[in-house]
């Protein structure tokens, strides 16, 4: 069986961000919908939707040619298309009759091998297949994807007692090479996996702060990132869902699960929640929900609402002990206070760790299964399984017995244990018989996580570390805070330059944190900017270049492989690298401007060279000149690694893989393909115009200044810029070599960063996070 085409039934939010992600994949794509009564345009609804995809934010489509892969039609006119494709996707109305009438059709006109799933999650696989023909029982299956689609990686997948395996085969392989998927085989049960367990988290912590009068910014703290959970916490993530969805998920569950369900004891609705609902304060996409934006004296300010009385004020510190730095780093900690904040915390993580437990074998017969579900569909940093094992199994049961709290059977069972074990170099996972078994192992996944349980790194310091991935391939994976590229990371890819020639073949630069890098340490920078430490500033720009270019022609290949931000000086180290394996949700650019400063590490001497090399450039230095004027200009990070290919940032011979778990896999591969007969790249030379091009690139920027659209120091930061990409005090006739430009980009370098507004953007930034306009 092979998928090449593919048509999506219902063009909502759901059905069309489903048959972005197809198009995404390359694949082309028949998106339907019905016929409106009097429609002139009889395809209007699909048409729409197709429309909504280009401005959507954040955007569905990884490019915008993508669109061209999505056919726009109706379910009347179009329907016997639908006789072509390879794998049909409904996605309509969670109405039982609707489906069924639906499947019906599809049935008489389908081709033998055509696969056929439903997105729902509220209805069994064994009601929507009632009535349909055997071929079609074989042929059927549930895809459950999350939205956004192209953004969550869960795709939970439900089989029926009579779905072909090599329908699931197929299927399975196609979500996960192409759609980047991480699937998930779940029981046919309410909710399946990780909206069963999700919405109970949910509803426990909202339930829990009401009843321990917390305020939102406090629940969010405690309930958030010391439980692994995303910076949102909780109701920030109910504000990004839509507050207004509540209500249906819980009404689903209430019906479907049995009376005596934990479940059923979180399904009431708050008062405060109703009145938000009516009164339109749904979350990010109505006017405001748990928390909002107001301006207050001309400024945006950031508020949250009181969930006893309903009004909206100020974050304001909080005096929970609960809740100081030091405990909130140590889980059990504060979990163990009696203030209300640990009371909370306490309340939130037993009751969702003891329901997890309780749902094995019902929802999946491992705990793998549980945990990679909710990781990748409420983008856990653990799955319960893994928390319980975080916070010690028997604690927790002690505690629970402390608390006279009841224990489920399978966490009993764990008594003495951990949930998970490495043996051998083998993964493994405890089962309910209490034994463990071995942990599945998917071909063409290769983690750093798998890699540390059964080495020490070859060479290692505070930032960065060097890891053996097998076949004389090495991992050079950072670690530093938010992966910034500081001294110590630096100082080891030099040593890296040095140790592979004589005992391996090639080098990788990777890491599994969410992003790559958000660029250079400027923390170290402005320290030594405010001791006047010269000399010590240009001796380290000059120790970036010195490492990223020995890197460069290093005598063996090196493959970039970033998922997440790779900004700035993070993605200068990709620039010189022989390629680059990206994952699609890729971010680069080189975002200097931002805190006042120019890329110095040989990202404007890179970008720029590409441009001037690129053979469907217009003549002449100008346009190359004034694109990468442009990028490093305006910062610009492009949407996905697709988009960087259009910018440079990528080469058009770049890879990009789809699914974040085969990044490392395809990046060795790809290294190793570049290691028979490999040359280190031959210097580039330039031609570049001088104070000609550099007053053009002036003038536009001083248009800009005039009109608002830049500030005044942005045209001093864009002078210096102009006067490293025009090649300084030269001409066209002169030829610029690679430390040429390296030493323009040191010279505006350290002009700029004895500029006090450099200085005043760059405090503003580590304290904020965010660019400074002065």
């Amino acid at each position: 069986m092979k998928i090449d085409s593919i048509a999506v039934i219902g063009a909502g939010v759901m059905g069309s961000g489903i048959a972005a992600q197809i198009a995404n994949a390359g694949k082309k794509v028949l998106l339907l919908d019905i016929v409106p009564e009097g429609a002139e345009d009889r395809s209007i609804i699909a048409q729409t939707a197709l429309k909504k995809l280009l401005n959507t934010k954040p955007a569905a489509l990884m490019h915008k040619r993508n669109a061209k892969n999505i056919t726009p039609g109706n379910l009347e006119d179009n329907f016997n298309d639908l006789a072509t494709v390879d794998w049909i996707i409904e996605v309509i109305v969670e109405r039982l009759d609707l489906k069924q009438d639906l499947y019906k059709k599809i049935d008489a006109i389908r081709k033998p091998d055509c696969i056929i799933s439903s997105n729902t999650s509220t209805l069994p696989l064994s009601d929507l297949t009632a009535g349909t023909s055997k071929d079609f029982s074989r042929h059927f299956l549930i895809t459950h994807f999350f939205n956004p689609p192209r953004y969550m990686r869960l795709l939970e997948m439900v089989v029926g007692p009579d779905t072909q395996p090599k329908v699931v085969e197929c299927l399975s392989h196609f979500c996960d090479y192409k759609l980047g998927k991480g699937v998930v085989k779940c029981h046919d049960t309410p909710g399946f996996i990780a909206n069963r367990i999700g919405t109970y988290w949910i509803q426990t912590a909202l339930l829990d702060a009401i009843r321990l009068k917390l305020t939102v910014d406090e629940a969010d703290s405690l309930a958030g990132t010391p439980m692994g959970v995303p910076k949102t916490g909780i109701f920030g993530l109910m504000d990004l869902v839509g507050i207004d969805i509540m209500p249906y998920v819980l009404e689903s569950m209430v019906h479907s699960l049995p009376k005596h369900d934990p479940f059923q004891e979180q399904t009431v609705i708050p008062d405060i929640v109703k009145k938000m609902i009516t009164d339109g304060y749904i979350g990010r996409k109505g006017k405001g929900g748990f928390y909002r934006l107001s301006t207050l004296n001309g400024k945006k300010t950031k508020e949250s609402i009181n969930l006893i009385t309903g009004e909206y004020a100020p974050h304001k510190q909080t005096t929970l002990e609960s809740l100081k730095p030091s405990v909130k780093k140590d889980l059990r900690k504060m979990v163990s206070f009696d203030d209300k904040g640990g009371q909370f915390a306490w309340s939130v993580l037993s009751k969702t760790l003891c329901y997890s437990a309780s749902l094995v074998p019902e929802i999946s017969d491992n705990i793998e299964s549980i945990d990679r579900a909710m990781k990748l569909g409420y983008n856990w940093k653990y799955g319960p399984f893994e928390l319980l094992d975080k916070v010690g199994v028997d604690w927790f049961i002690n505690k629970l017995n402390d608390n006279q709290q009841p224990i489920p059977p399978f966490l009993l069972a764990a008594r003495g244990k951990t949930f998970y074990s490495f043996e051998n170099e083998q993964a493994l996972s405890l089962n309910l018989a209490g034994e463990y078994r071995p942990v599945e192992k998917h071909e063409g996944v290769l983690t750093l996580t798998d890699i540390k349980q059964s080495q020490r790194p070859i060479k290692s310091n505070s930032s960065a570390s060097l890891w053996d991935i097998g076949d004389g391939v090495l991992c050079l994976e950072f670690h530093s805070k938010m992966n910034s590229i500081d001294p110590d990371i630096l100082a080891l890819i030099g040593s890296t330059v040095e140790v592979i020639p004589t005992n391996y073949k090639a080098l990788v630069l990777y890491n599994e944190a969410d992003n790559y890098s958000v660029g250079a340490n400027i923390g170290l920078a402005l320290f030594a900017a405010n001791t006047a430490a010269w000399p010590q500033i240009n001796q380290m720009v000059k120790s970036g270049q010195d490492t990223y270019k020995a890197m460069k022609y290093a005598p063996f290949p090196v493959v970039g492989a970033p998922s997440g931000m790779a900004l700035g000086g993070g993605c200068e180290s990709l620039l010189h690298c022989d390629a680059i394996q990206a994952h699609a949700e890729s971010y680069l650019g080189l975002v200097e401007v931002g805190v006042g400063l120019i890329p110095s590490w040989g990202g404007c001497k890179e970008l720029l060279t590409r441009w001037m090399l690129n053979p469907k450039r217009a003549k002449g230095p100008m346009p190359a000149i004034s694109k990468a004027f442009e990028l490093i200009s305006t910062a610009t990070v492009s949407s996905s690694a697709e988009e960087a290919k259009s910018h440079l940032f990528m080469r058009p011979t770049d890879g990009i893989t789809m699914n974040r778990e085969r990044l490392l896999f395809d990046a060795k591969h790809k290294a190793l393909e570049l290691v028979e007969g490999y040359l280190a790249p031959e210097e580039a030379e330039v031609s570049l115009p001088g104070s000609t091009a550099r007053i053009a690139l002036n003038l536009a920027v001083n248009n800009f200044v005039n009109t608002g659209k830049a500030t005044p120091y942005d045209s001093t930061v864009a002078d210096q810029l102009a006067m490293v990409l025009s090649g300084g005090d030269t001409d066209i006739t002169e030829l610029h070599t690679e430390d040429d430009l390296y030493a323009l980009e040191r010279q505006a370098f350290v002009t700029l960063i004895k500029n006090t507004n450099t200085l005043d953007r760059m405090q503003h930034t580590l304290e904020t996070g965010k660019p400074l306009r002065n």
